[in-house]
């Protein structure tokens, strides 16, 4: 096989077991499907050299070849006569993409199998596949493809929920180890043709150098051992140790939560369902009764996902805010509250939790704000963690018969009153059913809609993934009827929207607890999703669809000036009413859900024990550590037992004479492995006692007579011998030795070493099969060099 054919089949292989690790984050046939595609490229790319093809244009071909091949497989409609990838070709691709994208940002793994996400990832693998076999063939620098397999490794190793399994790491460092024993074998067979080898049936092959084959194998098998056995011996480090989520990594105990700017609602509900309940904030000031926090508002929904909308240029926080978008009131009239906020260093987010609406904040350099929304967000991608800042808010006090009274005519802005185009018939129709009783106005519909949602036949849990897309918002406002706070939101904010109302979904936190000197605690299971409905005059208004199950209590304002006893209660009237500002609520959490705070809303954090808080962690380690101490012992005494109960025999006399060998090294003593068995049994007698000398002088010829003499007797039992010499030695030996001959005896090591170099000579004979094959198939062929 000429070199240049040797690589390739590498690379490929590299390729195909690098692309392992993905196993976990995409799900389908993706994997057979990139194993067949990077084989044809690679086939292409052989035959190419064979025809002594120019360097540069094997990769160019390779490259139309991989198009056509994804185009055939993945966007064959698109094509212009059904063959040649066209316009429409590109597009479809680039789309495709996006909406892969767009899944991996909303669904954790593993992917569900979608014929945009197995494109991603066949696209991914055969474009790395073709990358390595330009550096390791073309370029013949094959020991920078493990770039790429380090990348391929890490991207999934990084995003999937709790890190890959250690094992996965193993077969991307074989692919690396064939590859660069590949690129090795072909440039020492330049030098000329091997002068010695073990077999002659591989004679006539390539020179590869023996012992630097070797000693290129047995680094191999090291460094595969040890990524094997390291990951599981050492205790598992926290997410946080080295970073995880958005940016930097918290202090501590190395949890917490991420908000990224690209998908709000999704680290949301990770935070809910997967988080820890660790502290997010504390505040002081605001309301009495505690403030909701906004993170940022979702106005844009194109029937899949919730986002944020482009916005124009950000405003610098220089001063005061502008005014809340819609409100047409004197300003200078409504009262304001402080707040002092103090964010720790476990919650990452690129937006700072405010009240809203937002007058000023301490927040200055690279941090800006939009006009529309009044979040506040870096400018620099950096994080609110850390963070302590101050600011106002304006206290608005709308009430139900100002809201009765506004008359909403026109949308602020292009997004908030769009009802995508797909949204079914059967969710507009429910819509005007639930909506009935309101007549035209807008506000009581808005009411009895969140009162829908409360009712009692909806129910409210953390189990539901299945997001805020159109189909799943169907199914959960017509069929199940379980969610939680992104559900409810999501559905109120449609809804709304289809009867005319401008809605967007307000992401943030819950009041929290309160604590002492007015302090209040949120932590992270305290982060909620609700929808803010427009009203003229008055601006946006948040409402409250979530069960009671989550939040008691509604907000004054969502009563209607009519009294309806359909209404939600009416929540006691020391409760602000304020869309800035939250009520006393008392928060409720369903029983199968014991990380969320009780109906007190007191979040459930257990103290625990010495053993819960830790002691069990130690218990564990310390009694890990001495299992690990005592692994070379028990392997030992394995040996030992299975040696001494061997029938009698060739094969039982010899695992004797190794069990004294084995303990003579164990006690320190000079062991001679070039010795004969004679010359060995006269050195025995040097470290024996009188007594035991006729045991040795039996043995030491025994073992002779067997291995030389051919009418030596097969049934020939030593293992009384064997047994006084081992007991010998032991009494004679230091007390220290004895206690390391123990726990850590030398010749478990010798094992080691002994293992390494049988599994090395294994690749060897494996190497001389394939030289066997080659000289059966092809009897006549010369070898030629690359």
């Amino acid at each position: 096989m000429t070199g240049h054919a040797r690589i390739s089949i590498a690379a490929w292989g590299a390729t195909v077991l690098g692309s392992l690790v993905l196993t976990p984050v995409f799900s389908g046939p993706f994997l057979f499907i990139s194993a067949f595609l990077c084989a044809l490229v690679t086939g292409i790319g052989v035959l190419l050299q064979n025809l002594r093809t120019p360097r540069i244009v094997v990769p160019i071909v390779q490259l139309f070849v991989l198009v056509e091949l994804l185009s055939l497989f993945f966007l064959h409609g698109t094509m212009k006569f059904g063959l040649i990838p066209w316009k429409a070709t590109a597009l479809e691709f680039n789309s495709q993409m996006v909406d892969a994208m767009d899944s991996i940002n909303r669904f954790s793994a593993p992917l569900p199998q979608d014929s945009h996400l197995t494109l991603f990832a066949v696209s991914v693998i055969t474009a790395t596949g073709l990358l390595i076999h330009i550096i390791a063939v073309q370029l013949r620098q094959a020991a920078w493809s493990g770039l790429l397999l380090l990348i391929m490794y890490t991207v999934p190793a990084a995003t999937v929920h709790g890190g890959l399994p250690a094992l996965l790491f193993i077969p991307p460092a074989i692919g690396y180890i064939l590859l660069l024993s590949a690129e090795g074998r072909s440039r020492l067979s330049r030098w000329g043709r091997r002068i010695s080898g073990v077999s002659h049936l591989d004679a006539a092959e390539p020179v590869e150098a023996s012992a630097l084959g070797q000693a290129g194998r047995r680094i191999g098998l090291s460094v595969v051992a040890i990524a094997a056995l390291l990951p599981a011996l050492l205790p598992a480090l926290p997410e946080g140790v080295i970073g995880n989520g958005l940016a930097g990594g918290g202090t501590g105990n190395g949890l917490g939560a991420s908000i990224s700017s690209t998908d709000p609602m999704l680290d949301m509900g990770k935070n809910l369902k997967r988080g820890d309940n660790v502290v997010a904030l504390t505040y002081k000031g605001g309301s009495p009764g505690g403030t909701y926090l906004r993170l940022t508002a979702l106005d844009l929904f194109d029937g899949n996902t919730w986002r944020i909308s482009q916005r124009d240029s950000p405003h610098k926080i220089t001063g005061d805010l502008t005014a809340p978008s819609g409100y047409s009131g004197d300003l200078s009239k409504v009262p304001q509250t402080s707040m002092e906020i103090d964010v720790t260093r476990t919650f990452r987010s690129q937006f700072a939790p405010v009240p809203y609406p937002l007058h000023s904040i301490s927040l200055k350099r690279d941090w800006q704000y939009d006009a529309e929304a009044l979040d506040v967000v870096s400018s620099d991608g950096s994080i609110v963690a850390g963070k302590k800042y101050k600011l106002t808010s304006y206290d608005l006090q709308p009430t139900p018969q100002e809201l009765h009274d506004s008359i909403t005519t026109s949308a602020p802005d292009q997004y908030t009153s769009n009802v995508p185009q797909r949204t079914p018939n059967d969710i507009k129709q429910k819509t005007l059913e639930v909506t009935a009783a309101a007549g035209d106005n807008k506000f009581e519909a808005a009411v009895l809609i969140q009162n829908w949602f409360r009712s009692g036949d909806f129910t409210y849990s953390t189990a539901n993934a299945k997001g805020s897309g159109m189909s799943a918002l169907e199914d959960f406002l017509l069929k199940n009827k379980t969610g939680y706070c992104e559900q409810f939101a999501t559905g109120m904010a449609l809804m709304a929207r289809i009867i005319g109302i401008p809605s967007r979904v307000g992401i943030g936190f819950l009041p929290g607890q309160a604590g002492k000197d007015g302090e209040f605690t949120v932590r992270m299971h305290d982060m909620h999703a609700w929808p803010e409905l427009f009203f003229q005059g008055i601006g946006w208004v948040r409402f409250e669809p979530t069960p009671s199950a989550r939040v008691s209590a509604t907000p004054n304002w969502t009563v209607p000036a009519t009294g309806d006893s359909t209404s939600p209660t009416t929540a006691p009237t020391t409760v602000p009413s304020t869309p800035g500002a939250g009520e006393t609520l008392g928060i409720d959490k369903p029983r199968h859900d014991p990380n969320l705070p009780d109906q007190s809303g007191i979040p459930i954090v257990d103290s625990g024990n010495w053993f819960t808080n830790g002691g069990g962690q130690i218990i564990a380690g310390v009694l890990g550590v001495g299992l690990l101490l005592c692994i070379p012992w028990m392997i030992r005494a394995a040996t030992r037992r299975r040696r001494f109960l061997r029938p009698p025999g060739r094969e039982g006399a010899e695992g004797l004479w190794a069990e004294i060998r084995d303990t003579a090294r164990d006690l320190g003593l000079d062991w001679s492995e070039i010795s004969t068995p004679r010359q060995t049994g006269q050195w025995l007698l040097t470290k024996l006692p009188d007594e035991t000398h006729p045991a040795a002088r039996k043995l030491a010829r025994g073992i002779e007579a067997l291995r030389y003499a051919g009418d030596a007797d097969p049934e020939l039992d030593l293992r009384p011998e064997a047994s006084a010499i081992r007991k010998a030695l032991w009494a004679r030996a230091p007390r220290r030795r004895r206690w390391r001959a123990r726990f850590l005896p030398p010749s478990w090591r010798w094992y080691l070493s002994r293992g390494s170099t049988e599994a090395s000579d294994l690749l060897d004979e494996f190497d001389l099969l394939l030289a066997r094959l080659r000289s059966l198939l092809f009897p006549n062929r010369r070898p030629h060099t690359n």
